[in-house]
């Protein structure tokens, strides 16, 4: 064992245990605890094993350099770049700096890229691991584009991590490795325990080739907590002392590291200080620029012999990062700000000049400022926003009071990075500070960006009032005020004010590059608005903007063709167009655009029946927008609604309760109906008729109130119409079949035209008149809409059916469209209406059991297998365990004189034993 590891042989091989499972390790302890000797021999280990090592060990100073981090990590997989598509391409060749690109990089893209890359080292047959030391200073759009990449790996590398502890309490863990979906791979914490006297005598003896008595040794380790770094440095200043301290003397030297190295510093000769000093205050350090500086590369010589730093021919590096900042924290301020002038004038980079003259500045200086935001600029172009708002917020302060709009303009540009960057509680924190202190044209702007941190985070009445103070702001007739507008009619829910937005933005914009998205928007949402007015649709609005965008959908409102689509139950068509904006965000890296992405393709699939499929985009939609801090109110009512059907309607309740909370807290219209319409399926699921009833009838309100007479996501019409034929008000039916026949007859759609039939049998079944005519219809309703358009629909139309037969003591034709109904319902997942249908069933009778017919369950999971759906899918859809599968299909294949699930679906296709 090497003696830098003494007393950690056993870590080291649990860590290596744990990586070799497949399991995320994470090393943690104090500064100078020996995570960094630790993580370096489980790298070495790795190499040594033949893995593919991907390694990063920022230092604090590159906490400021967008992807340095980043850029280490992935230039071991350089070869892979050519192979990436165009945008992740230029993103990777900016990040390892391969190539010379002026357009703007989308730190989204960044993302993308790294995660290609890393599924094409995955891929290989080579294990990989992923290590980085130090993890707290990694620079942020590095950690976020690791982050999204693990999410999101094919096949996760071996994962290493180490970071200090115990200075600014609990911090969440680096890259999200807590965060394992599937449960396979937990993360294993290793917290690095204080070594003790005899383990710290080995390393000092190691390190210093001193010897100390063991009574010195104990205080020393008491003094350093077991810290072996800070061991070392106690008994460096022990060995320089005259003579050791006495028992009942205190250490000459006091145990902060700081102290400590302040001592080491005024050791040092006048030029070597100088030297560190300087090389703490630069980004990367190198021996060109400490030149440039005019100071030669001997000069750390000194600081080298005393273990402060490690000189290379490439790059100057400080023994531990805590060195660098100690030293830094030593310079007095005067003496720190001419250091960074000194400089500013040396380097060659840039953007390392614009950040020495950032620190050395004390007042306004047009040059400096003017560097800033080029320097913010670039940053912004490789995809480092969130960087690039510090800089251009510093170049704002910068800015001398005369050049008011380079000022103005700089404030918002920060703003609009911060809003780029996800990071909307900052965002909106400095739209307001700019809203408070810019006017004129830059005031409206600043509110117009405050209103669109609303809009993100779910405040839709927010949203719309601080739009409407930025339209109020702006010249009425100019192209802010366009832009201004086209925001208003995404912003507002109700139908008449979008609409008359949406003119006004039209009016004011024109097709030119720079407006042309927001034109393209315009038009779209006001041919949907039009449609929520109850207008006939106007698809010359529609094709006009699809013709306008040219493939490149709206970044506003470029999910309106796919909410038209789904809403004509053209699901197809929709899922198509939502794949391909999914695809384009996710070769860009843009997380925002895919979670609106995800949330409109799981409603899609909801209403199409593919429950499996709408699960896991609703569950994706919900992760994004936790991650980027939206208010989770559609995902989550997605996840509810998806809940009723499966039959889970607890959970489904309490969203339904919370979200209604919440629509009375923020009086916002839009989340009160949904959560109404969810509401009502959770009762009318439990049987519960006169509380959906309820619930829908103020859904109704809502939407009388609102002007929206077309509600085109919301069917709530033949569940409302159930709901007060089962709790005896037939009055109100009535009034609800009226309502839904206006929305047939002003556009007609498969799913108003199996509601209107399947209603009209539940009312005459109900009212007493012969329900044979509407029987009949509901038949023809039925055939009219192919099985893989609405499954769900039509399963209900045999239910509805059944129950008109079963009151009509019909009960043959009762059990047929009810056992089909139950087969039906059992296929697509729909359990709750499983059970509604079983009940029905129970009230008819079964056929008597005969030695070969099919239970219930065995029924269900005959059906579903014969589908193709696997043993888990059938256990998650039926809400059992994959074992309960297995013994089901054994049962099955013995009834029905089978061996093999290949004659499964053929067998399922005879006719039921009577």
């Amino acid at each position: 064992m090497d003696a830098s590891l003494v007393g950690r042989d056993a870590v080291v091989e649990q860590v290596w245990r744990a990586l070799l499972g497949g399991a995320p390790a994470l090393l943690e302890g104090p500064s100078g605890i020996g995570k960094t000797t630790l993580w370096r021999a489980l790298v070495a280990r790795a190499r040594q094993a033949g893995w593919t090592v991907l390694t990063s060990a920022p230092t604090e100073a590159e906490a400021a350099l967008p992807y340095a981090a980043l850029a280490d990590v992935l230039r071991p997989l350089a070869r892979h770049v050519p192979a990436l598509p165009p945008p992740q391409r230029n993103a990777a060749d900016v990040v390892l700096l391969t190539g010379d690109h002026d357009e703007a990089v989308d730190e989204r893209a960044v993302g993308a890229a790294t995660r290609t890359l890393l599924d094409a080292a995955t891929g290989g047959d080579a294990r990989v691991l992923l290590a980085v030391d130090d993890a707290p200073w990694l620079d942020p759009p590095s950690e976020r584009a690791l982050r999204f990449a693990l999410r999101r790996l094919t096949r996760r590398p071996a994962v290493l991590v180490a970071r200090r502890t115990g200075e600014a309490g609990p911090a969440p863990v680096p890259l999200g490795l807590d965060e394992d979906p599937t449960g396979h791979h937990p993360l294993r914490r290793v917290d690095l325990p204080p070594l003790g006297a005899v383990e710290l005598h080995r390393i000092v003896r190691a390190r210093l080739g001193g010897t100390l008595s063991r009574p010195l040794l104990a205080r020393l380790a008491r003094d350093a907590d077991g810290n072996p770094l800070l061991a070392i440095e106690l008994a460096r200043a022990v060995l320089r002392l005259p003579r050791p301290p006495g028992p009942d003397e205190d250490l000459p030297v006091p145990s902060s590291l700081r102290h400590l190295l302040a001592d080491t510093l005024r050791a040092l000769p006048g030029p070597g200080r100088h030297a560190v000093r300087l090389a703490a205050l630069l980004t990367v350090p190198t021996g060109k620029d400490l030149a440039a500086a005019g100071v030669p590369v001997e000069a750390l010589d000194a600081a080298e012999d005393a273990g402060l730093v490690v000189v290379t021919p490439d790059r100057i590096e400080f023994a531990h990062p805590r060195y660098a900042a100690a030293v830094r924290d030593s310079i007095p301020p005067g003496v720190r700000r001419r250091l960074h002038g000194v400089l500013a004038d040396a380097v060659s980079d840039p953007d390392e000049r614009a950040r020495q003259l950032a620190r050395c500045a004390v007042a306004p200086d047009a040059v400096v400022a003017a560097d800033l935001a080029a320097a913010a600029a670039r940053h912004r172009q490789r995809g480092a926003p969130a960087l690039a708002a510090e800089w251009y917020d510093r170049a704002a302060e910068l800015t001398p009071p005369e050049a008011t709009a380079e000022r103005d303009r700089r404030r918002l540009d920060a703003v609009q990075c911060r809003l780029d960057s996800g990071d909307y509680a900052a965002a909106g924190r400095a739209a307001e500070a700019a809203a408070a202190g810019l006017t004129g044209p830059a005031h409206a702007e600043s509110l117009l960006l405050r209103a669109m941190v609303a809009w993100c985070v779910d405040d839709l009445p927010g949203a719309v009032a601080v739009a409407e103070r930025a339209l109020a702001a702006a010249d009425p007739g100019g192209r802010l005020a366009g832009r201004i507008h086209a925001h208003l009619t995404l912003f507002h829910d109700a139908p008449e004010p979008a609409r008359r937005h949406a003119e006004a933005a039209i009016a004011r914009l024109t097709d030119r590059d720079e407006h042309r998205p927001l034109l393209t928007a315009a038009l779209l949402l006001l041919f949907f608005h039009e449609v929520r007015a109850g207008r006939p649709a106007r698809t010359d609005l529609l094709d006009r903007a699809l013709a306008l965008e040219a493939g490149e959908p709206s970044f506003l409102a470029g999910s309106i063709p796919a909410i038209w689509w789904k809403a004509v139950d053209d699901h197809d068509r929709a899922r198509t167009r939502l794949h391909r904006m999914l695809d384009r965000a996710v070769a860009r890296g843009d997380e925002p655009w895919q979670h609106e992405t995800l949330t409109h393709l799981g409603e899609a699939e909801l209403l199409a029946g593919r429950f499996t499929a709408a699960g896991a985009h609703i569950a994706a939609a919900r992760d994004l927008g936790e991650q980027l801090g939206t208010g989770l109110v559609g995902e989550t009512w997605l996840a509810g609604m998806l809940d009723a059907h499966r039959g889970r309607l607890a959970e489904a309740g309490a969203v339904a309760a919370a979200g209604l909370r919440r629509a009375d807290e923020f009086d916002d219209a839009w989340c009160r109906r949904i959560h109404h319409q969810l509401a009502g399926l959770v009762a009318l699921s439990a049987g519960e008729w006169g509380t959906a009833a309820a619930a829908y009838g103020a859904l109704a309100v809502e939407l009388d109130v609102s002007g929206i007479a077309e509600p085109l996501a919301q069917r709530f019409e033949p569940d409302w119409i159930e709901a007060c034929v089962g709790a005896g008000d037939l009055a109100t039916a009535a009034t609800a079949y009226d309502r839904l026949a206006e929305r047939h007859g002003r556009l007609a759609r498969p799913w108003t035209a199996l509601g209107l039939a399947r209603s009209r049998v539940l009312l005459d079944s109900a009212s007493g008149a012969d329900p044979a005519p509407a029987l009949a219809a509901l038949v023809a309703a039925r055939a009219a809409v192919p099985a893989d358009v609405l499954p769900l629909d039509r399963a209900r139309c045999l239910l509805a059916a059944g129950r008109a037969h079963r009151r009509a003591r019909r009960r043959r034709e009762a059990r047929e469209a009810l056992e089909a109904a139950v087969a039906e319902f059992d296929a697509l997942g729909a359990v709750a209406f499983a059970e509604r249908a079983q009940a029905e069933l129970a009230r008819v009778g079964r056929r008597a059991p005969t030695s070969t017919a099919l239970t219930a369950t065995e029924e269900r999971v005959a059906r579903l297998a014969a589908r193709g759906q696997t043993n888990r899918a059938i256990a998650d859809a039926l809400f059992i365990s994959p074992k309960t599968v297995e013994a089901n299909l054994a049962r099955v294949y013995r009834k029905l004189g089978i061996s093999t699930r290949a004659e499964l679906g053929a067998a399922m296709g005879r006719p039921a034993p009577r």
